[in-house]
């Protein structure tokens, strides 16, 4: 018996774009977490440079896919009935606001100073919500068959 699918609205030439442009925001904002710490351990000033940049580009980057992920939820009925991408939408925005806040900090003035205690303690947070996030969006494609073309038949 063959899986049900959910194609995505957002795609180009049948190729989701969500899944594509997640990637990048997500090592951003992980690799914020080691960045963070280096800092705190090495007291390099690169590595708070490192930071800020690895911040932005998670939280740029998250926002701009995550609009095209939020447009796929309101545009594909079969994906608006899923309790998981529902769920998957909230982690995302509230893993994406605390980033957006964990860069702006930083934004306004001297990068290190933010870092320790809150910028690592928002990485951490945002790391952690982030990979549930994650986890759950794994679950749409895998589980549920959401961004993935039905296969032709075979004959």
């Amino acid at each position: 018996m063959a899986r049900s699918t959910i194609p995505s609205r957002m795609a180009i030439a049948h190729h989701p774009l969500h899944p594509m442009l997640i990637h990048f925001p997500v090592a951003a904002l992980l690799g914020l977490v080691a960045t963070d710490l280096t800092f705190i351990f090495t007291g390099d000033a690169f590595w708070a440079r490192a930071s800020f940049w690895l911040v932005g580009i998670g939280a740029l980057g998250g926002w701009v896919s995550g609009t095209i992920g939020l447009l796929d939820l309101l545009t594909v009925g079969a994906i608006r009935r899923l309790v998981t991408a529902w769920s998957h939408a909230l982690l995302a925005v509230l893993s994406l606001s605390l980033a957006s806040f964990n860069w702006l900090l930083r934004l306004g003035g001297d990068m290190q100073s933010w870092i320790q205690p809150w910028g690592l303690s928002l990485s951490l947070l945002t790391a952690l919500i982030l990979s549930l996030t994650a986890m759950l969006g794994g679950q749409l494609v895998y589980e549920h068959g959401v961004g993935v073309e039905p296969e032709p038949p075979k004959g």
